[in-house]
């Protein structure tokens, strides 16, 4: 009789690289608007034991060809689900700008799931959701988002051809749209903690807009020096923030907090 065939774990399209099955902590980072999760390359993978997990939204890159949500609520919806495993030690969640709202909204769902909570939510350069929609990007056309596409891939270190800039002008859009159609009037308020981080040279959104977030759960402000897109360059006072609040405590390996 033949052995029983061997089932290869379907790889989830929400991840260019599976999370580690060892690491102590997880930081999952979302995109920011019109981006993929390859925005994060600059990132190290890990950083004083907490693993870095950018995030695939579907409608972007290597997931272009799928629909992509038009709206926080069900992208929420999907992420929430694509994390489900791998909430098995201590995590947080990062967005910049739209996506973290994207983040928050998460969280929401991972709450409303009964999963366990991050032990920290942190937003950067974005109002709270009962602030919004606020932001520059709103009122542009496709020419002036255009050519913020041209200026963060060039932060980024590249050069869009004419052919990809149509397609990824077609992703910022979207994301900008989805934006606009957030309301909230009385954002569920989370277990978790948050950190709003600010940055002094952000034009885009001013850190004296996002005073805001404490209605969202037990709020910490941090300012970082830099513009709007210098989080892509992965600052060490950044990451430093970031992993300080995910850092298994001395003696405590992975795993989720009081499990045997």
């Amino acid at each position: 009789m033949d052995a029983p065939a061997t089932r290869t774990p379907t790889r989830s399209p929400w991840f260019l690289r599976e999370p580690s099955p060892v690491a102590a902590a997880r930081l999952f980072c979302l995109p920011y608007s019109g981006c993929g999760a390859s925005m994060y390359r600059h990132w190290p993978q890990s950083a004083d034991g907490v693993e870095i997990c950018p995030v695939q939204p579907p409608g972007r890159e290597n997931r272009m060809r799928e629909p992509a949500y038009s709206t926080y609520e069900a992208l929420a919806d999907g992420l929430a689900e694509a994390l489900l495993p791998h909430l098995d030690r201590p995590y947080g969640l990062f967005g910049h700008c739209g996506s973290a709202l994207a983040a928050y909204e998460t969280a929401v769902r991972l709450a409303a799931l009964g999963a366990p909570a991050p032990a920290r939510v942190f937003v950067s350069s974005e109002v709270a959701p009962q602030d919004g929609p606020y932001g520059r990007f709103l009122e542009l056309d496709d020419e002036e988002l255009a050519d913020e596409l041209r200026r963060l891939v060039a932060e980024l270190g590249g050069t869009l051809e004419p052919g990809l800039l149509a397609l990824y002008l077609g992703v910022l859009r979207n994301d900008v749209e989805m934006n606009k159609r957030y309301h909230v009037a009385e954002p569920v308020r989370l277990s978790s903690p948050l950190t709003a981080i600010g940055w002094t040279e952000d034009t885009g959104i001013p850190p004296s807009l996002m005073t805001g977030w404490p209605a969202c759960g037990a709020t910490d402000f941090v300012l970082l020096d830099g513009g709007h897109y210098r989080f892509i360059e992965a600052p060490p006072e950044l990451l430093t923030l970031l992993t300080g609040a995910l850092r298994p405590a001395p003696g405590q390996g992975g795993g989720r907090p009081g499990a045997a």
